[in-house]
């Protein structure tokens, strides 16, 4: 984990969190600069919160403690990362130039802030998993959905086996027939889509490796997770439904676990690429041109 995240995870996990400590975690987003010069007492006075919500906040977003806290957030601070947390909404009328911008900004930032909260070692795992797996069934729905086929799509390329069922029925079906040798990954951004989840828990019983890709912060899909790994979006919930920077950072994940599969083999990986590249460019490439 990176050392410059405090912003981050206090943003991405205020739906999550009791209001005694979002009293806290509003505060320190409203006014980070001061929070990291108070005392634990200090914040408590001037947000409205107890001292007890300020260390269960803590222990919420993942850090050790309110000093550890502050100076993750001391960090968003030196790297001038601030203006992240300020969501810019598209208004009506809006012109192309300014959501060109807009836009543009919230998918940097949506993959910046992922790299954050991205856990090394577990990266490391789902890799070495995704790698060893005879089969990988990868799960989603709506938006989410887009994201399996696209890493479908690339792990077949590698002469990895892989499906991405776009209907629940066979993705049901499917996680069922899963072995101990095999991985499934389940793609939601909320961690709450049912036939989802459910496709991972049948995974989980037949011992299936379970990689699961979400929002930061606590949902029932990560909850069953081996190798959880979460995104940060920086979209607010006006715009949930285009799942626009969110889905750029599922994108980004499954990049690079595709990469790190394929430099785990670069031989055999080159010889594949070019092996699928052949054939698709000898079907589909237009003959009058070359």
């Amino acid at each position: 984990m990176r050392n410059n995240d405090g912003l981050i995870r206090i943003r991405e996990a205020l739906n999550i969190i009791k209001p005694a400590e979002r009293n806290a975690a509003n505060y320190i987003l409203e006014h980070p600069e001061e929070a990291v010069r108070l005392s634990i007492k200090e914040l408590s006075e001037r947000s409205g919160s107890s001292q007890a919500a300020i260390i269960r906040l803590c222990k919420n977003i993942g850090v050790s403690g309110f000093q550890d806290l502050k100076l993750r957030v001391a960090g968003n601070l030196q790297t001038s990362e601030l203006s992240n947390y300020n969501n810019t909404e598209i208004s009506s009328g809006e012109k192309v130039s300014s959501i060109m911008d807009i836009i543009s900004q919230k998918n940097i930032q949506s993959i910046e802030q992922t790299l954050k909260i991205l856990d090394l070692s577990s990266v490391e795992k789902a890799i070495e998993a995704l790698d060893k797996a005879n089969r990988i069934d990868f799960y989603g729905a709506a938006a989410s959905q887009v994201i399996a086929q696209d890493a479908q799509q690339k792990f077949l390329r590698i002469n990895k086996y892989c499906t991405a069922f776009e209907d629940a029925h066979l993705q049901l079906t499917s996680s069922v027939t899963l072995t101990e040798k095999d991985v499934a990954v389940g793609i939601s951004y909320s961690g709450e889509t049912r036939h989802v989840n459910s496709s991972i828990e049948n995974a989980k019983k037949n011992n299936a490796t379970v990689i699961t890709i979400t929002r930061y912060g606590k949902n029932t899909l990560s909850e069953i997770a081996d190798i959880p790994l979460y995104v940060s979006s920086v979209e607010s919930e006006l715009v949930r439904s285009a799942a626009t920077a969110s889905r750029m950072a599922q994108l980004n994940i499954i990049d690079i676990l595709f990469t790190g599969v394929a430099s785990r083999s670069y031989d055999s990986t080159l010889y594949y690429l070019n092996k699928t590249r052949e054939v698709l460019q000898k079907e589909f490439r237009n003959p009058h041109k070359g």
